[in-house]
């Protein structure tokens, strides 16, 4: 899961990368029993959730014009721009007509979008990106390219492992929505007061990487989605 130093882009070979890297590269047994992991249960998941996900798909049709699922470019490991998959909660078009980021009480947001999002079901399909190996079960959320473009040094050391569905960051953030509809602007918002901090969450959890630290991190999700 860590690509060698070598191999690396040259823009994040930098000292405050290096350091991290340091860190996981000691841990590669456990980064292997996280990508196992990760394998595993993705496709049980998804296999378990594969009904559930055809009755979302119809309510969306139903709901509202547009395509079932949202794809968009993100930045995973190493740089490497994906397009993620989510059930599509906005009407079509969304992102041409409002901020990148979403906004309490967000008028972009369809009826069943808004379920969706409550229990966070509009990531069932991130399933797929987990078994391709773009994103994994905990680690940080995959940002949009024009906000990983304001990384400092140090914030590059969370794209040495792929992009995650849930973190402590995500964690702490689970009311980013309505923290962003308080401010004027909420782009500038989120770069300049909210993504800051989540990166300290972020680098804290490479800092203190473990298996038993992920699954406990999905655990809480779980419980709070609950």
């Amino acid at each position: 899961m860590l690509t060698s130093w070598e191999e690396l882009p040259e823009w994040m070979k930098t000292d405050s990368v290096r350091q991290y890297y340091e860190m996981l590269d000691s841990k590669r047994i456990q980064l292997s029993l996280k990508r196992l992991f990760d394998l595993v249960v993705s496709c049980i998941l998804f296999l378990f959730f594969s009904p559930f996900m055809l009755i979302i798909s119809i309510a969306i049709i139903v709901d509202s014009r547009g395509g079932i699922l949202y794809r968009q470019d993100r930045v995973t490991q190493n740089g490497k721009i994906f397009r993620i998959h989510k059930f599509r909660t906005m009407v079509a078009n969304a992102d041409r007509i409002g901020s990148q980021v979403t906004v309490g009480n967000d008028t972009r947001i369809t009826r069943v979008g808004a379920f969706l999002r409550k229990y966070r079901l509009d990531e069932l399909p991130q399933l797929i990106d987990v078994v391709f190996g773009d994103m994994t079960f905990v680690g940080t959320r995959p940002e949009a390219v024009r906000y990983v473009k304001k990384y400092t040094p140090e914030m590059l050391a969370t794209l040495l492992l792929p992009a995650g569905i849930t973190s402590e960051a995500s964690i702490r953030f689970k009311d980013e929505a309505e923290m962003l509809s308080k401010g004027e602007n909420p782009d500038e918002v989120y770069t300049m007061q909210i993504l800051p901090i989540k990166m300290k969450y972020n680098l804290d959890s490479i800092r203190h990487f473990s298996l038993i630290n992920d699954i406990m991190t999905m655990i809480r999700t779980l419980l709070i989605i609950l």
